[in-house]
């Protein structure tokens, strides 16, 4: 595919050259239903605690932070087809700097309250925070993030919450924790594009976000960034 179509075919790829790696097998292929899902975080077609979910999201998270974009092709007894295409660079490589890496994502020793009702994001998010350093509180749903608030004797310094969650809604539980803990900070996540299910109001009022699919690396780099971002700001009344 010519760069120039391909930034027509795929609205988030940048115009101008590009390197083209395609992957390809001649297995059983991937139905539509689970094509259509194979990058979202967590979404995993094995037995539960056989597999996390991250494999093709890490991925998918890389090319994107690359620069670059990734499609696939499938049908059922056709095998797939994987193709990566990323930025050409025109005047080579820097030698002084290959192989250093772009260094370790960045961690700290805040505590962090996770409220995510799938057990599994749940428990894969919390060690990848606690392997980064943070304290991690857990709750399943808004309601139990209230209580483990409340219970909390030490200072809680970030929520990291789903916008869509069952029972208590996301800003309903950020706007009465912050009545307990005025200086929490929130970085909501969500796995919907759709504004009328990400919340208007999350996204007019320029509150940290990380839109699913992300990395490892993004998340950590996020919390990082919202955690040494200024304290939230009290709404004046008028």
């Amino acid at each position: 595919m010519e760069h120039h179509a391909l930034a027509q075919a795929n609205p988030g790829a940048k115009p101008g050259p590009h390197v083209l790696l395609r992957v390809k097998d001649s297995g059983c292929g991937i139905p539509s239903e689970v094509l259509d899902r194979m990058f979202e975080p967590f979404f995993t077609t094995k037995e539960q605690g056989k597999g996390t979910g991250l494999g093709l999201a890490t991925v998918y998270g890389i090319v994107l932070q690359s620069g670059g974009h990734i499609t696939v092709e499938s049908e059922p007894g056709r095998g797939a087809t994987f193709r990566i295409y990323l930025p050409r660079l025109e005047n080579g490589a820097d030698t002084t700097t290959l192989g250093r890496g772009p260094g370790a994502a960045p961690g700290g020793t805040e505590t962090i309250l996770l409220a995510e009702d799938e057990t599994n994001v749940r428990k894969l998010a919390r060690e990848l925070l606690s392997s980064s350093g943070y304290t991690v509180l857990q709750a399943k749903d808004g309601n139990e993030a209230l209580k483990v608030a409340e219970s909390c004797q030490a200072p809680i310094h970030l929520l990291i919450t789903d916008v869509v969650m069952p029972g208590l809604n996301s800003n309903t539980m950020v706007r009465l924790l912050r009545t307990m803990r005025p200086d929490i900070k929130v970085l909501y996540i969500s796995g919907y594009t759709d504004t009328t299910l990400v919340s208007r109001d999350v996204i007019r009022s320029g509150a940290a976000f990380l839109q699913k699919p992300f990395s490892p690396d993004t998340l950590a780099r996020k919390v990082r960034e919202t955690l040494d971002a200024p304290p939230p700001q009290p709404k004046t009344k008028h």
